[in-house]
C-alpha cells in the first residue's frame, strides 16, 4: 500500500507528543494572521514564503527556492520560530522585545531572527499573531531587497 501522507503531515505526526499541540497552534495562528500572498510550504520544517509567482527571483542563496519569511521548527530542546522580517527590521525586533513581557512570564530567548520556546505553554500566541500581521509580502520584498539583495552583487 502506497503512503499518501504529505511530508508536512509526516513531520507533524512525528513531533514529540509534548510539542504537537504547540507547533500545530503556532502554525494555525501564523496562517490566520499573515497577510494575503504568503504561502505555506514544507522545507525541513514549516515555512511561510513569498512564492515565485510574486517574487520570481526567489531566495538569493538558492534562487530555486521561494523567498522565506517565517519558519517553525521543532528542535532538540525547543520550538523555534524564525521571522526574517525581525532580522531585517530592527524596529520590529525592538517592538517585539518590548511587547513580549506583556504576553508571557517566561524569559525571552531570542536571536536575530529566532525566538525559542522551551515549553509550548510559554508561546504568546496572541503576540505572534500580531507580529505576523505587521508585514505584507510587498513590505517584505522591499525590505529584503534593501537589506540583502545588494550584498550578493
Amino acid at each position: 500500500m502506497k503512503n499518501t501522507q504529505t511530508p508536512l503531515q509526516t513531520y507533524l505526526d512525528q513531533l514529540p507528543e509534548d510539542r504537537k499541540e504547540g507547533v500545530t497552534k503556532l502554525r494555525q495562528v501564523i496562517s490566520a494572521h499573515l497577510p494575503a500572498g504568503f504561502t505555506e510550504i514544507f522545507n525541513n520544517g514549516i515555512s511561510f514564503v513569498v512564492p515565485h509567482s510574486l517574487y520570481p527571483e526567489g531566495y538569493h542563496c538558492q534562487p530555486t527556492n521561494p523567498l522565506p519569511f517565517i519558519s517553525i521548527a521543532s528542535q532538540k530542546n525547543v520550538i523555534a520560530l524564525y521571522h526574517m522580517g525581525m532580522y531585517a527590521n530592527p524596529e520590529l525586533s525592538t517592538w517585539f522585545t518590548a511587547e513580549y513581557p506583556k504576553h508571557s512570564n517566561a524569559k525571552l530567548d531570542m536571536g536575530k531572527s529566532c525566538i525559542r520556546f522551551k515549553k509550548p505553554e510559554h508561546i504568546p500566541f496572541e503576540l505572534i499573531g500580531t507580529l505576523c500581521s505587521k508585514m505584507t509580502t510587498h513590505d517584505w520584498i522591499a525590505l529584503y531587497e534593501a537589506s540583502f539583495k545588494h550584498k550578493k552583487q
